[in-house]
């Protein structure tokens, strides 16, 4: 059953911190994954969460650690001595240990190095921390299983008995020739019905996906995706193995990615979150405003070189906030598609032109349809004059939206930049000012021919 905060269960775990109750917080905290425990070490403050933490287990201790919100782990471990975070690596897999000690400052880095019990394990760490963030070696652990295709089976076996301890699930055993570059994999079921003095380079599989080191976190993501794969081995540029890249850690990359454009598309330059301070909250939010409220000083001016025609015929100022409300819907409506298509890979190497003017069929259909209903309703509350004239311009503006809407994010893509832009605040401002526009052109011009 899954688990869900409340403020009953937060105030009888603050009741039991305050008497010191440590019998009904240990009962209770040992019915709940590291998920969970996070969840109620963010809610608490930090003396009363440190309390807590010094009554989990070894093993349980590290993996809430890990489940922290990033802040949240930053202000825990400034409570930590170096040696205590040292202790804390000690049972963390060598990827996850990296990104923790890569949060801390560079002189506390080498410390909690130093103290680090297994020598192994801080070569590990020391080396995974200085890859480039964003990268396969970033997001790679050390632990794997691999074996020597010169030996038999039971020398396989044997290996793996040995290395095993280090690794919690065997995803797979990878296969290494004598300058320890990989060749392939080996299947346990293979393994284990194969005769014990078969040698490997019979019985294992040459074709194996891989990645290297300096691969990016995105194209990882996509290539695990694409092969539905649960565990992806790295090498460096020799074709050495260096280690593997598990399903879990995609997933952090995609949920980070996903969390970027959702902010791209609502027009936050930054990466923030709630927590942020006030200053960093604004900075990332204050650029695209701006570009909006530059986008509505032109769209005023628009509207004021009309102004003699909106003397003669003042029913048409009624229909602005529809013209403008209606661009920007259909414009972000039909980039938020072209944009899920890029980030999917569903449009790479797509070509432009089919795929504008499937979009300004759509935009015709819809066009008619609105286009029509607003015509009936001008008709009813004005006259055919004014129908004509709104149900015209709009729908010339939602073919026009849904030319943008398209052709926007696939230029802005074809250029390197990121196309959630298209999808916020740019796209609808532009939409308004050319709807803005058009609404009156053809106000213009129909009312002069009628």
């Amino acid at each position: 059953m899954q688990f869900e905060l409340t403020s009953e269960i937060l105030d009888s775990l603050k009741e039991a911190i305050d008497r010191k109750d440590t019998s009904y917080l240990k009962e209770m905290l040992h019915e709940l994954y590291a998920p969970d425990i996070a969840i109620i070490f963010n809610q608490l403050d930090l003396e009363d969460a440190a309390y807590i933490y010094e009554l989990l287990d070894d093993e349980t201790a590290p993996a809430v650690l890990l489940e922290l919100d990033n802040d949240r782990r930053e202000e825990f471990l400034s409570t930590f001595s170096s040696k205590e975070i040292a202790e804390q690596l000690d049972n963390m897999e060598s990827d996850d240990a990296a990104d923790v000690i890569a949060e801390l400052p560079e002189d506390i880095q080498e410390e909690v190095l130093s103290h680090l019990e297994d020598i192994e394990q801080a070569s590990d760490i020391a080396e995974l921390i200085n890859y480039e963030d964003g990268t396969a070696g970033s997001l790679m652990a050390k632990e794997l299983v691999s074996v020597y295709v010169f030996e038999t089976v039971s020398q396989c076996i044997e290996e793996i008995r040995q290395q095993a301890d280090d690794v919690d699930v065997m995803y797979a055993v990878y296969v290494l020739d004598n300058n320890d570059r990989l060749i392939g994999m080996l299947s346990l079921k293979k393994l284990i019905i194969s005769h014990p003095l078969a040698r490997i380079e019979e019985i294992y599989e040459p074709d194996i996906q891989y990645v290297k080191t300096n691969t990016s976190s995105e194209e990882v993501a996509e290539f695990m995706q694409k092969y539905d794969l649960v565990v992806l081995p790295v090498v460096d540029q020799l074709g050495r193995l260096v280690g593997r890249i598990t399903v879990d850690d995609v997933m952090d990359v995609i949920k980070e990615n996903v969390e970027e454009n959702i902010q791209r598309m609502s027009g936050i330059s930054d990466d923030v979150d709630s927590n942020d301070k006030l200053w960093r909250l604004s900075r990332a939010r204050i650029p695209w405003l701006l570009v909006g409220m530059c986008g509505g000083i032109v769209g005023s001016r628009i509207i004021g070189t009309y102004e003699e025609q909106i003397k003669i015929h003042p029913e048409m100022a009624y229909f602005i906030p529809l013209i403008g409300a209606m661009g920007g819907n259909v414009g972000v409506q039909s980039s938020s598609i072209i944009v899920q298509g890029l980030a999917n890979n569903t449009l790479l190497g797509v070509d432009i032109m089919p795929k504008l003017f499937k979009e300004l069929g759509v935009g015709l259909i819809n066009g008619i349809i609105c286009s029509g209903l607003i015509w009936a309703y001008a008709f009813l509350i004005e006259d055919w004059q004014l129908a004509a004239t709104v149900s015209t311009a709009l729908m010339a503006v939602i073919l026009c939206a849904s030319f943008l809407g398209t052709f926007v994010p696939l230029t802005m893509n074809r250029f390197k930049i990121n196309p959630a832009l298209a999808t916020g605040p740019f796209v609808t401002t532009l939409n308004d000012i050319i709807g803005i526009s058009i609404y009156f052109l053809t106000g213009r011009i129909l009312y002069s021919f009628f």
